[in-house]
């Protein structure tokens, strides 16, 4: 998809399969609603085509318009139309006879909750009431897809999860294949079946949030899912050298810059260790010294910078509960090898 010489969604291929919820996940500006405006047909892809369930809806020089795809649409702002009843918001859009209609709008408000607000007006809700209408009116049509552009976004963080979780059970119940857009990893990797990690018009990598965040395809997509340290160092003979030991970068050139990769949380205190010195491990490797130049108390964790003796660069790590050294407390630090990411710089 272009716009003049800027092209905002370059070769993109996406499958959804019925029942399975598929998140396009990114930063801002990646191309994530974009695509969503083109599968709904809001938008005209420059070329390539689109099919639901085996037939075309778009392609060069074919296209279904949009109100005649079997595509439902689910946004931040839930477009409800405010002179319109809870049940005629519902059964916009469906096209059955008006027995059917009802019977469906019906049983679909006492799925979501919402039976006893058949006659209030969309002003009259809650915003969790207006999702769950939104819902309802969205999946009436019975659509083969939904597309969903951060419709959560609006909800207040107590009402998110729950209305998030129904909202998905309802959606797999139908069968319908679901495809997300957002741009927190903490929703995709708590809806999402599938995600697909997106940048600059691409997708750079797709797979289960297990898989996803256990084996990132580069440094970038790393730290899209959390923080992260960054250690230095230059590979010679398929082995790079650093103050946690060697570690090993085959398919690197000699001379070729090495980044390691370590989440905070996978960077361990040595408590055993203190004042025994180094004292290598196979699994940890050697351990480094640092100093706490700063703990912070998290809620569930505590944060502590360290300030490396090696090079003065400062790493972060993570510690259940309530940790909280002093400034300029001496630690020393592991990391296991099967928890650190190696990329070429």
């Amino acid at each position: 998809m272009t716009y003049g010489d800027t092209t905002v969604v370059d070769d993109l291929s996406l499958s959804v399969a019925p029942g399975q919820v598929t998140c396009l996940l990114g930063p801002s500006g990646c191309g994530k609603s974009t695509t969503l405006r083109m599968i709904a047909g809001v938008e005209r892809q420059t070329s390539g085509e689109l099919w639901v369930d085996g037939t075309l809806i778009c392609g060069d020089d074919f296209r279904i318009l949009p109100e005649d795809r079997p595509i439902g649409l689910m946004f931040q702002d839930f477009a409800l139309f405010p002179h319109l009843t809870v049940a005629q918001n519902v059964a916009f859009g469906i096209k059955v006879s008006k027995a059917e209609a009802r019977d469906r709008v019906q049983k679909l408000l006492a799925r979501v909750g919402m039976d006893g607000f058949a006659d209030t007006y969309p002003h009259q809700l809650s915003g969790g009431e207006q999702q769950r209408v939104a819902l309802a009116r969205a999946i009436a049509p019975r659509p083969k897809i939904m597309l969903m552009d951060e419709p959560f976004s609006g909800l207040d963080n107590r009402l998110r999860d729950g209305i998030r979780d129904e909202t998905l059970s309802v959606l797999k119940e139908e069968g319908t294949a679901v495809l997300l857009v957002t741009h927190e990893p903490d929703e995709a990797m708590r809806m999402a079946d599938e995600i697909a990690l997106m940048r600059d018009g691409k997708i750079v990598q797709r797979g289960a949030p297990y898989n996803i965040y256990n084996a990132p395809v580069d440094k970038a997509a790393a730290a899209f899912f959390s923080d992260i340290n960054v250690i230095q160092g230059v590979s010679h003979g398929a082995l790079t050298e650093t103050p946690f030991g060697q570690f090993l970068t085959p398919g690197l050139g000699d001379g070729q810059a090495v980044e390691i990769i370590i989440r905070p949380q996978h960077l361990r205190i040595d408590f055993d260790r203190q004042g025994k010195g180094p004292n290598p491990t196979p699994q940890e490797g050697v351990p480094a010294k640092g100093t706490v130049k700063r703990a912070r108390f998290m809620g569930r964790e505590s944060l502590i910078e360290f300030e490396m003796a090696f090079d003065g660069s400062v790493l972060t790590a993570t510690v259940p509960a309530v940790f909280l050294p002093k400034e300029g407390t001496v630690l020393w630090l592991t990391m296991r090898r099967d928890r650190c990411f190696v990329f070429a710089a």
